[in-house]
Formats: C-alpha cells, sequence, structure tokens
C-alpha cells in the first residue's frame, strides 16, 4: 500500500505524469501550505476558509491511522500510455483525515480527498470528468464501514486544471475495535481487496 502523509499527499499529482509542472507548483500559497490548507478546512469546517470564532464545545480527539491511497487506485488515464497521447488524468491530489470519540466509545471518522483532473499536453480538452472516491475502514481483512461517492470536476475552456474535495463524515469504527486502518481508491472495482505494499505509518 502506497502510504501518503497529509504534507506530502499534494505531490502524488505531480509525480504521476508530467503534465503541466507549472500547475503543480501552482498549489501552493505563500503560506507553504498549499492545497493541504485548502482541504484541510473543508475537512474541519466544510469550506474552503476558516470561519469567524465561536464557541464550539470540546471533542475527544483521537489518534487516526494515515490515509492509505490503495496501489493502482491513485489515477486513472484517458488516452495512450505515451504522456503526449494522454488526453486527461484524474488524481488524488490530497488527502486528510480526523478521529473523535463517540458517546459510546466508538470513534467517528471524516476522510477528505481532493480530486484534480489535468488534461494532456496536445490532445486534452475541456469539459466534465468525474470519477467514484472510494472509501473504506478496516481491520486486517474485515471491512468496518465503506462510503463511494462521485468527484465531478468541469474543466472551462481555455484552462488545463481544476480540483474538487470529497468529504466523506459519520464513518463508525465500533468500539474495542482497536487499530484500523482506512483506505481511498479512484474507480469502481474492488481495489482495496486486491495487490498492496506496506510501508510504516507516519
Amino acid at each position: 500500500m502506497l502510504r501518503l502523509p497529509f504534507q506530502r499527499a499534494g505531490q502524488l499529482a505531480c509525480a504521476l505524469i508530467p503534465l503541466a509542472l507549472g500547475a503543480c507548483n501552482s498549489t501552493q500559497t505563500a503560506s507553504g501550505e498549499g492545497a493541504g490548507g485548502t482541504l484541510k478546512n473543508f475537512l474541519l469546517y466544510g469550506g474552503a476558509t476558516v470561519p469567524p470564532a465561536q464557541v464550539i464545545p470540546p471533542l475527544e480527539v483521537v489518534d487516526c491511522p494515515a490515509v492509505t491511497v490503495t496501489e493502482g487506485g491513485a489515477a486513472i488515464r484517458a488516452g495512450g500510455t505515451d504522456s503526449a497521447a494522454v488526453r486527461s488524468q484524474v488524481s488524488i491530489a490530497n488527502v486528510a483525515r480526523e478521529c473523535v470519540e463517540g458517546p459510546d466509545g466508538a470513534v467517528l471518522v471524516k476522510v477528505g480527498v481532493q480530486v484534480r483532473a489535468l488534461l494532456g499536453p496536445g490532445a486534452g480538452a475541456g469539459g466534465r470528468y468525474d470519477t467514484p472516491v472510494n472509501i473504506v475502514l478496516k481491520r486486517g481483512e474485515q471491512v468496518l464501514a465503506t462510503r463511494s461517492r462521485r468527484a465531478a470536476i468541469t474543466i472551462p475552456a481555455g484552462q488545463y486544471e481544476q480540483s474538487a474535495v470529497v468529504v466523506e463524515e459519520g464513518m463508525v469504527v465500533p468500539r474495542g475495535t482497536g487499530e484500523f486502518d482506512i483506505e481511498v481508491w479512484l474507480g469502481s472495482g474492488g481495489r482495496a481487496a486486491g495487490p498492496r505494499r506496506a510501508r510504516p505509518r507516519t
């Protein structure tokens, strides 16, 4: 399995295919957070910006495992295998997660996935691009919770990159489960049950 720490997950789309290196760099802000900061705001506050300060009841935050992007599920390409022939690529650009303890001792998990669509350097054209985003909570081979959402991205004429954020919340890990894993992948099919390459947690 390919484990992506939150701070480095945004580099994935740039590493997969050199479609538009300038676009990869353009996601960074002056603060250095880049797309990761935006995704974290979606995860925590439900929007791209931080809302005004308000009194919020404290939550018992518990340790979360790092999000794993299942091998083979990080990107979907359309077109040939050669970079010049690729029409488009939809890929996972960033991931984030949050775990809090519920009143009954269960763990409530929220997962955010930023999906980026890139057009090929010569064969790509603007339009609508969408893909299923799958999120699974597992302990070993036991599936604890699974969700699938569609990320829809529209690239207007004259542009070559756009992104969308999918946030899934309310996923429950029963009390007493112990350590568990969070896996995400793009596309249909049971990729989470396929070959995986384990890496240490971050």
